[in-house]
């Protein structure tokens, strides 16, 4: 698989990771033998990087991960903090950093996480001079290698690039979100900072698996948080109507090579932008993770189709979402 240099840690990652948000909660039930098979699937596929957190099913997804780990060392694996407690910048203090990292090292497995994230922080947090203070002495302590932000919007992605040791921004970027192409992705490239393109498949609408009859467990997020009602609403579907997504799918589906699913052409649209560190789909089973690994084979897309995918994104998307994130 193409590796790509993952921003200021400076170490070469898979072009395809894997997020494992899936394999911990909020997206209906998945068994711990079909966690595991997509996790060793992806590895045996070249998938080098691996990200989770440790609100992802209070901790099973990082303890899954850290089972992999411990077969495949040689792997990078990042997590995120901060979700744990009530979303106030005074939550974000050195007891709680070093009390959440603490307990990812143990759901981890590891002494040093190569990794840390600020999970979708309030924007508040990441122009706090002290909490980045905080975050260069917990490297110093041999905590984590380096650290990065999760975000939601572009402003706050900026805000993050602008900070001297922030190695990596994690921001949700696909065919349904593009509004990080204007700026973000160009100030991470003259900044050396890493992109981590999350919510790559918009939940799984750009799957091209779903229809309007598709229905979605209560405890699958894309049941309950349509509007937002658990977390920020561009979190589910990146923030689309439901059917505006599913007609947006079928002007897109044309475009799709034979042989080449609906899920690796969107996945191939993010590896085309210049920028790109790394794209994070998540998997529930080993068929899904091989899948999302292939997409790494595929030739680039090519001027017209990209152009084409830019005004299905125009006429149906942009008016939704553009200006909220």
């Amino acid at each position: 698989m193409e590796t790509r240099v993952l921003g200021r840690t400076s170490k070469n990652v898979g072009v395809i990771g894997f997020g494992a948000w899936q394999i911990g909660a909020s997206w209906g039930e998945v068994s711990e033998t079909d966690a595991l098979a997509a996790l060793h699937t992806a590895a045996d596929s070249g998938v080098t990087f691996f990200d989770t957190a440790d609100v992802y099913g209070d901790g099973r997804s990082e303890r899954l991960v850290g089972q992999l780990l411990k077969e495949r060392p040689d792997i990078t694996v990042a997590t995120k903090m901060g979700r744990r407690v009530d979303q106030v910048p005074g939550n974000y203090n050195p007891d709680n950093f070093r009390a959440w990292n603490d307990r990812s090292r143990q759901n981890l497995g590891v002494d040093t996480i190569d990794l840390v994230q600020l999970h979708c922080p309030p924007p508040q947090v990441i122009a706090t001079d002290a909490v980045f203070d905080d975050l260069d002495a917990m490297v110093a302590e041999g905590r984590m290698r380096a650290y990065g932000v999760s975000v939601e919007t572009v402003d706050e992605a900026l805000t993050a690039i602008n900070r001297p040791n922030v190695a990596t921004v994690q921001i949700i970027l696909n065919a349904f979100r593009h509004k990080p192409l204007e700026q973000v992705l160009p100030a991470a490239r003259e900044a050396g900072v890493g992109i981590i393109a999350r919510v790559p498949l918009a939940s799984g609408l750009l799957s091209g698996r779903f229809s309007a009859d598709t229905s979605f467990g209560e405890d699958d997020h894309r049941n309950f948080n349509r509007e937002g009602q658990a977390f920020d609403r561009g979190e589910t579907f990146s923030g689309i109507d439901y059917a505006t997504g599913l007609e947006a799918v079928e002007r897109l589906r044309p475009l799709v090579p034979e042989g080449v699913t609906m899920a690796q052409f969107a996945l191939r649209w993010i590896l085309d932008q210049e920028g790109v560190s790394v794209v994070i789909p998540g998997a529930r089973n080993a068929d899904q993770a091989r899948g999302n690994a292939s997409a790494a084979d595929l030739a680039p897309l090519t001027p017209q189709v990209r152009a084409r995918v830019d005004e299905v994104y125009d006429e149906l998307i942009r008016p939704q979402v553009h200006h909220l994130w």
